[in-house]
């Protein structure tokens, strides 16, 4: 299978850089309840610096950085904006409309890199990217408050070589806040009701069997698993300060080269690792 020959292997990350915005702003609607807790901007920055570093210097992936929008604060979670398997990439609908303004900037990038670029049309349907979760052989994609069925049905007719199975997300995560690919067949994932309801779904759903890794924190489960070639493998995952309960079941990872990446001032807005970056296997033609 293509998506699983492939599964980890990039070349690309686009990222967007930090506008100064992103301090004022309270969390992405409806991710947290009661008084957001304010991002603290210098140390936003920092994080922005040292994840992208490590997308370049340890993960050797061509870095494309988008220019801050003091518009849209809520920019820097790029992953809501794409999903992409191979040389497809699927504009979705984001809930928000006002972070409908991040598309042109992502498919522009996009277009340039010669990927075959497809939009939600529907109106009725919405997705965030951060809802949808390719395991290299099949799809899986949260029915959250960001995300509808009409909206999975487009990430089916896009990638028709895969199957698509849809998982319910209650409240205002999406399905990535709590799980992610820690490897071709392993699953990350949290420790809460709703991470748990959702594993035992996926396993009801797939013909395949994944192994499950468990962390007791669930924003945890949400790391990024990419191959290196014949250098290995490798895995950022959140880091010891920010949840350190969690850091030995990733030590159970054979053969991974581990990488601890904080992104608490993302995370207040209702971020993950994962949707700091939009991860692309492609070469440019020379």
């Amino acid at each position: 299978m293509a998506g699983l020959s492939s599964f980890g292997k990039y070349t690309h990350a686009i990222v967007c850089c930090i506008p100064d915005s992103l301090g004022t702003r309270p969390a992405k609607d409806g991710a947290s309840e009661g008084q957001p807790e304010p991002v603290d901007l210098a140390k936003a920055h920092r994080q922005y610096g040292v994840y992208t570093g490590i997308l370049r210097q340890k993960l050797g992936l061509q870095v494309i950085e988008l220019a801050a929008d003091e518009g849209l604060p809520h920019s820097v979670l790029v992953e809501d904006i794409a999903v992409i398997q191979g040389d497809t990439a699927l504009i979705t609908r984001p809930w928000e409309p006002a972070r409908r303004g991040e598309i042109s900037s992502i498919k522009k990038v996009l277009e340039e890199l010669k990927m075959r670029v497809v939009e939600v049309t529907d109106d009725g349907a919405t997705l965030d990217g951060s809802d949808v979760l390719f395991t290299g052989r099949e799809f899986f994609v949260g029915i959250s408050r960001w995300t509808n069925h009409r909206g999975a049905e487009m990430v089916a007719d896009t990638f028709r070589d895969f199957a698509v199975s849809t998982i319910p997300v209650p409240g205002s995560c999406h399905l990535k806040s709590f799980c992610s690919m820690a490897g071709p067949d392993t699953i990350a994932i949290g420790s809460s009701e709703a991470a748990k309801k959702a594993i035992r779904t996926m396993e009801q759903l797939t013909d395949h069997h994944y192994d499950t890794l468990t962390v007791p924190d669930d924003p945890a489960g949400n790391c990024v698993y990419v191959r290196l070639g014949p250098k290995g493998s490798a895995l950022l995952h959140r880091s010891p300060e920010e949840f350190p309960s969690s850091q030995q079941p990733f030590q159970k990872l054979p053969d991974l080269t581990l990488i601890p990446v904080a992104c608490s001032e993302v995370a207040k807005l209702g971020g993950t690792l994962s949707s700091c970056s939009l991860l692309i296997n492609k070469k440019l033609d020379r």
